[in-house]
């Protein structure tokens, strides 16, 4: 796969030395324009390096263009995490599965908590599944450019793949853990319904969630390194205020709109009642999808504002 500048096209005409040095600085790394007028040929073949116009906008051709370096990117962001582990992919069931014995021991034994007709174990492994899918594709979008500093900086191609990639590694990884959470079905007996086609639909809304997030903070934390060390805490305070591990039948009445603005929780809970064929909760999931796509929206136009500006901060 090629990584270079969009597009090229070899003219006649004599070079002038010192502007085609200008040409080659660092606007060819960032794919910034080159002026036409900073070089004048004659007589000679030479090769004019051109840019995408300026202002934001979305280079489909782009995209397609580069389709194959976002799975090797991605495939490359999933080998680097399990390089050099004992038990490798299979961490990915073994976080959410030890966090979902923890809380079954705190809230099951002790709280007591009404998950309804759904055993609270298979409730705090379906929320933590997708919740662990989240978090982890969220950070790693966020530190994505910072990790990638030699691919940023030297070669060109959409910059935007970086935390697409990230995001696209962490689908891989729910695959895996989707495995036991079908094995958990099973074993509670759990009636699956019609409804079961609607868990890819809940998967994307919270794929674009993660992928608007981590876009946003990535483009932000090329400049403000702050963000990356706030970012644990803030998705932690984030995972408390969502219906992870507890149902929304336990916030109290007055406080349940402040549980419906949080967008996770449409898709936590869209998510369970597709696995099981509850009764959906289609506000709350409307909620859901219009803040991750209005938040991917501003995170790509964010993004592409400031991506010009990655490879001389980063």
């Amino acid at each position: 796969m090629p990584m270079s500048l969009k597009t090229s096209e070899t003219t006649e005409g004599s070079f002038n030395a010192p502007a085609a040095q200008a040409t080659v600085r660092g606007e060819a790394a960032r794919g910034e324009a080159v002026q036409p007028e900073e070089a004048t040929f004659s007589g000679v073949p030479h090769v004019l390096v051109r840019s995408e116009e300026s202002g934001v906008q979305l280079n489909l051709a782009d995209i397609w263009a580069y389709r194959e370096l976002l799975y090797f990117l991605a495939w490359r962001d999933i080998k680097v995490r399990y390089k050099q582990t004992l038990i490798g992919v299979a961490w990915v069931i073994v976080q959410p599965l030890m966090m979902m014995l923890i809380f079954t021991l705190v809230f099951n034994r002790f709280a007591r908590l009404d998950t309804g007709e759904l055993p609270y174990p298979l409730f705090a492994y379906s929320g933590l599944l997708v919740w662990t899918f989240f978090s982890v594709a969220v950070s790693s979008g966020t530190n994505s450019l910072i990790s990638n500093t030699s691919l940023v900086t030297k070669v060109y191609f959409p910059r935007a793949f970086i935390p697409t990639a990230a995001v696209a590694a962490g689908l891989v990884d729910l695959g895996v853990g989707a495995l036991l959470l079908a094995a958990l079905t099973v074993y509670y007996g759990v009636h699956v319904t019609w409804a079961v086609v609607l868990l890819p639909v809940f998967v994307l809304l919270a794929a674009m969630l993660a992928l608007g997030t981590g876009m946003l903070a990535a483009a932000l934390t090329v400049k403000y390194r702050d963000l990356r060390h706030a970012l644990p805490f803030l998705l932690q305070l984030w995972m408390f205020t969502s219906p992870v591990v507890y149902p929304a039948g336990v916030v109290p009445e007055r406080w349940r709109w402040v549980l419906t603005l949080n967008p996770m929780t449409g898709i936590l809970e869209g998510f369970r009642a597709a696995l099981t064929g509850l009764d959906l909760d289609w506000r709350s999931a409307a909620v859901s999808a219009a803040v991750a796509a209005a938040l991917l929206a501003v995170a790509f136009y964010v993004f592409r504002k400031l991506e010009d500006t990655f490879a001389d901060v980063i």
